[in-house]
């Protein structure tokens, strides 16, 4: 089987809840997602999905990913979809980083990969190991009456895990946090999430004003590894690293220095599927537990998140975020579809979703072998 064809589209997915708001003043309402679809000679076609969550979250952003999409589209005509060790290869020889970027090829040759077989990617990453599993949705920056009210309105409809926006002022952010842990019942997981924003010293006094609250989870307070380690010594709260783990190494560094009980393992970040799965796998062996989702996206990267999750043992899988939940825009009929805050992966084969592509108009750009 060789790959013939590489097709790039656009599709803005606009945030189904007004405006989403982070630290450091980061805010946005709509997003520029990068689809792509690989055709081989057999005619099989498979989807991958990247959408970088602004320009100023990671060093990643849409536009760089549809120039590095052109460059690795084209060192990837004529080799078999289905050896992901090749296609990688190519991808890492054609383009030095940008990871982001070859995300969405690894991830379409994943859903080729399934569809030859005839086996859901779950089954190719493992096997079904989860039927369903827990969802998580964020409470963005805002007042904490405004973010008190959404935890409540999402909670009716079936949530319970949550990341709460901090990483403001600390001490409005320990406001925002005490309304929101007033309201908490037995069921509900919070994580409040600074995304690197605080300081040492923001991260100190927002944490003491919160020594007599509900315990919750505590996600990324600072830029560095070493100023989360410094944080880390001064609370008993169980930490979620995110924006620092972007590979293997970084994560490895983290666990030695004891610096986390948990991660957020987006897809992209990582550079796809094929190195999810294998932190994913390391994760399980540390004895630390995942978050698994993206930076952002629709149908295409929610079925890529939810074929890892349900590959995921139970013991390993903190929480899941199904990111066509938090958009308007949906190519592939809104599938797969949470209910109720749990998820579950597609069982056709591939990622088990079909893309309607008169939803995409034309493409950005297309490449063919002998073109």
């Amino acid at each position: 089987m060789q790959i013939n064809r590489v097709d790039a589209f656009g599709l803005d997915l606009r945030y189904a809840h007004g405006e989403y708001v982070m630290s450091d003043g980061r805010r946005s309402s709509s997003l520029p997602s990068t689809l792509v679809r690989i055709t081989t000679d057999d005619g099989l076609t498979g989807w991958g999905e990247v959408c970088p969550l602004g320009t100023t979250y990671l060093p990643s952003h849409a536009e760089g990913a549809r120039a590095a999409l052109h460059e690795l589209g084209g060192a990837i005509l004529g080799a078999d979809p289905l050896n992901l060790y090749e296609i990688n290869r190519l991808m890492n020889n054609a383009l030095a980083g940008h990871g982001y970027a070859k995300s969405p090829i690894d991830i379409a040759c994943w859903d080729i990969s399934g569809k030859a077989m005839g086996q859901p990617v779950t089954q190719l990453l493992g096997g079904l190991a989860n039927p369903r599993f827990m969802l998580y949705e964020a409470i963005p920056l805002a007042d904490p009456e405004h973010m008190v009210q959404q935890f409540v309105t999402r909670r009716d409809a079936g949530i319970r895990h949550f990341q709460v926006k901090i990483g403001d002022d600390p001490r409005t952010d320990a406001s925002r946090l005490r309304a929101i842990l007033e309201h908490v019942e037995p069921e509900d997981t919070i994580v409040a999430d600074a995304n690197c924003g605080w300081r040492l010293q923001d991260a100190m006094l927002a944490l003491n004003l919160l020594l007599d609250t509900e315990p919750f989870y505590l996600e990324q307070p600072c830029e560095t590894l070493e100023d989360c380690l410094y944080v880390r010594r001064h609370t008993n709260l169980p930490m979620v690293l995110d924006e620092i783990i972007s590979d293997a190494h970084s994560l490895l560094r983290a666990w030695h220095a004891g610096g986390l009980e948990a991660f957020n393992l987006k897809i992209s970040k990582v550079g796809g599927l094929t190195n999810a799965r294998f932190m994913r796998d390391l994760a399980q062996r540390l004895g630390l537990r995942v978050t698994l989702e993206d930076t952002w996206g629709g149908d295409v990267t929610t079925a890529a998140v939810s074929h890892l999750a349900a590959s995921t043992s139970p013991e390993t899988l903190f929480t899941v975020s199904f990111m066509n939940d938090w958009v308007l825009d949906h190519v592939a009929g809104h599938n797969p579809r949470s209910d109720k805050g749990w998820g579950q992966a597609p069982t056709a084969p591939g990622l088990g979703i079909d893309v309607d592509v008169d939803l995409l108009g034309d493409p950005l750009f297309s490449l063919q072998m002998n073109s």
